[in-house]
Order: structure tokens, then sequence, then C-alpha cells
């Protein structure tokens, strides 16, 4: 019994003594965030990342009509998706110039909806729902097209890694660091980020206005 006292106010010290400071300065250290601000667009402004573009990847992630035209009436709508496109766009652009990798990463999910996360099952109903394979609503936005020796990869839930190849696809090809682009900042942009830092890779870069959310409250 005083052994199990003893190892107990050890564990409450150590929780208590536990610098959190100390996460929050690694996670500034792997991520890295950047501001292109619109003006500057057709000035490199990917050149502050790093110079071995053959090592680096650009993930656009959900830049598909349900998920950014509010004409499609879709439940899974990011009201500030709209808005960067254009810088999505000049990203991908640059990215090819570069040489840089790019991976599209969407949602195609079963009419059935049974593929998709348990909380939004109730948007599957007879033989439709948001971003279905083959629908309209999963097509990527105008604007954005997928070009040869690009990659698309499917996923059906938050993270562009989860039960995906994504990984093995990455470090097969070389891959070390990686942009993320896309929708939206609180769910697949921020849990892709989180399992980069997981798996280990050397810098990953968010761009800020080539990524949104449902308000720029929530995006920032």
């Amino acid at each position: 019994m005083t052994a199990h006292l003893t190892l107990l106010a050890a564990l409450v010290f150590l929780l208590l003594s536990f610098d959190k400071r100390s996460l929050f300065q690694y996670l500034k250290k792997k991520i890295l965030i950047i501001n292109l601000e619109p003006r500057r667009l057709d000035s490199a402004p990917m050149a502050t990342v790093c110079c071995n573009w053959n090592e680096t990847a650009l993930l656009v992630i959900d830049m598909q009509n349900d998920f950014v035209l509010p004409e499609m009436g879709s439940p899974m709508l990011v009201a500030g998706a709209k808005a960067v496109v254009p810088a999505v766009a000049k990203v991908v652009s640059l990215a090819r110039e570069r040489g840089i990798f790019v991976i599209w990463v969407v949602r195609e999910h079963d009419p059935s909806g049974k593929d998709v996360e348990l909380f939004r099952r109730h948007h599957y109903s007879n033989g439709k729902g948001p971003t279905m394979k083959g629908a309209k609503g999963a097509e990527l936005v105008d604007g954005l097209k997928i070009r040869d020796g690009d990659y698309k990869l499917v996923k059906t839930r938050f993270s562009a890694f989860f039960n995906t190849h994504l990984d093995a696809v990455l470090k097969g090809s070389g891959i070390k660091r990686l942009v993320i682009v896309g929708v939206q900042t609180p769910n697949c942009i921020r849990q892709t980020v989180f399992d980069a830092v997981a798996l280990d890779y050397e810098h990953i870069t968010v761009i800020v206005d080539a990524t949104a959310a449902a308000t720029p409250e929530i995006h920032s």
C-alpha cells in the first residue's frame, strides 16, 4: 500500500511539473504557417519553405464542389472555401513550376453512406448524399484540375493519412516535407497536419490564405 501511494505521489508530481510549453515549442518547430498575401502571389513565396522541391509534396485537400459552392446546397459547405480557390490554384501552379509532387486529397463516399463518419450518416438516404463517388458534388471545383504527374488520393475521414496509403506513397516518393492547402482548417487540415507530425515529416507548411473554414474566426 505504501509503495502504491509513493508511486501515485510521484506521478502527481510529474504531472504538476510538466512544462506544456515544451510541447508547444516542438510543434512550432515542426509546423510552419505562411500567409501568402494575394498581392505577393507572383513573387515565389514558397521559396521561403525549402529548396529541395523533389522532397516536397503539396496536399490539396477537399477542394470539391460540395465543400466549395453554395449553389450545390450541400450540408458539407465550407463558407470560406470559395474565396480561396484562386489562391489554391496559384499555389498549385507554383508547385508544378518547381516540380513539387501535387496530391489531390478528396472525399468520395458510397451512396449508402456506410463509409461516412457516424455523425454524418443522416445526410445519406435513398442513394443520395454529399461527395458521392461519381457525382458532381465530388468533382474538383472549376479552376482546379488533376494533370499527368499528379496523384489523387481518396479519404473517408478528416485526416488524409487515416486508413489510406498516403504515407506509403509519400515515403516511397522520397517526400520529407509537406505543404498543405484546402479546407477546412479545424478538421481535415488540422488532423492531417497532426498526423504528419506524428509520422515524422521534417517540415509541414500550412498556407493560411489558401486554406479556409466556416468563419474567419474559426480559421484563425
